[in-house]
């Protein structure tokens, strides 16, 4: 019945609806990240894809060269780029501080291009295979369609740091200071407040988000220099959508992106690349702020 309806196995339908929401996920991570280092830097990090690469590249690394699993890559990984989040921000970006936000972006679009240009002639433009944890090994059948187990663990696992950072920017002490940071700088440093390594922090906060969905596409796609410039625009696209700097605008958006541009796959594949833009075009014309942005 339901295939007379559709006019193809439901189990299509199913299949691409989880690989957008895979996708969708994400979307969401990459995506907070950006609207973190936005929201609370006025930064447009166009180096976060290629954050994001070297997230893929240091779960191979300690894979390849130390031994590291999956698991304890996945705690590491971050915390290694991040480091390097940090670096840059005390060595680069906090030189562009109160300027006006395209040198920000031309500043870490070169960033990209050198990152990347290192990585492929150090590893060529070919990936490099990362295994999935053996745990995560194998799949359940639904019924509908079979779910392997990994995939599920992407989504969970997406949405648990996307909540969780929520969370923290939203409903803690620490977020209310980065906040008030952003408005009022010299004010909450007269608080006794140290400003300028909260925002570093939070830099450093949004980048190893990167590298965190780095680390998760690794099994999943093949570890590769080119994999965040692929995806970087994309990205930038769902944030506009939801808001430039909103937290919780980039998550939703995020999961609802991937979804659309699975259910565009079934009905509509040739539309399937391009229907993310589509949809940023008329947000932006019905409300340029994005669907949870604020007016300036």
């Amino acid at each position: 019945m339901l295939t007379d309806l559709l006019g193809f196995p439901p189990q299509v339908l199913f299949g691409q609806l989880l690989l957008g929401l895979i996708n969708g996920a994400f979307y969401a991570v990459l995506s907070l990240g950006l609207a973190v280092i936005f929201g609370l830097l006025n930064i447009v990090n166009f180096a976060h894809g290629a954050l994001y690469m070297l997230g893929a590249f240091a779960a191979w690394a300690m894979a390849t060269y130390l031994g590291i699993g999956y698991w304890g890559a996945l705690i590491l990984a971050p915390l290694v780029v991040g480091a390097f989040g940090v670096l840059l921000e005390r060595v680069l970006l906090r030189r562009l501080a109160g300027v006006d936000h395209l040198y920000g972006l031309l500043l870490t679009f070169g960033l990209a291009l050198v990152i990347e240009g290192v990585f492929i002639k150090l590893f060529g433009a070919s990936g490099q295979p990362y295994p999935a944890p053996s745990q995560l090994s194998g799949g359940v059948n639904l019924g509908f369609m079979f779910l392997p187990w990994y995939r599920g663990w992407v989504v969970v696992a997406s949405l648990a740091v996307c909540l969780g950072t929520w969370f923290l920017f939203e409903r803690t002490k620490i977020g209310a200071y980065l906040r008030a940071g952003t408005e009022n700088p010299k004010l909450l440093q007269a608080f006794g407040v140290n400003v300028p390594l909260l925002t570093t922090l939070a830099y450093g906060y949004g980048v190893a988000l990167a590298a965190f969905a780095g680390v998760l596409a690794a099994p999943i796609n093949q570890v590769s220099p080119l994999m965040g410039s692929n995806l970087i625009i994309i990205v930038f696209a769902v944030v506009v959508i939801g808001g430039m700097g909103s937290i919780m605008g980039a998550v939703v958006t995020g999961l609802a992106m991937g979804v659309i541009e699975g259910l565009t796959r079934v009905f509509w594949p040739e539309a399937s690349a391009t229907v993310i833009f589509v949809v940023m075009a008329i947000v932006l014309v019905l409300r340029p702020a994005g669907l949870f942005g604020k007016a300036s």
